[in-house]
């Protein structure tokens, strides 16, 4: 099944990123995805099925705490 996305989008990763977040926000779309770090800011782009194979899963937006 493909990955249903939305710009805003927040995902949760299977490994954190060195910084030590795990949370990701959806900058882009298209054959490849653009997210920001939620915790340092860095932009990764990532083919579509890099991201597939390496998210965790979707954080539905009640989850997120407000200040995030």
């Amino acid at each position: 099944m493909a990955l249903e996305l939305k710009i805003g989008d927040v995902l949760r990763m299977k490994k954190p990123h060195p910084c030590g977040g795990s949370l990701w926000t959806v900058t882009r779309l298209g054959a490849d995805i653009g997210m920001n770090c939620r915790e340092c800011g860095r932009y990764v782009l990532l083919a579509r099925s890099q991201l597939a194979r390496r998210l965790k899963q979707v954080v539905p937006p009640d989850e997120l705490a407000p200040n995030d």
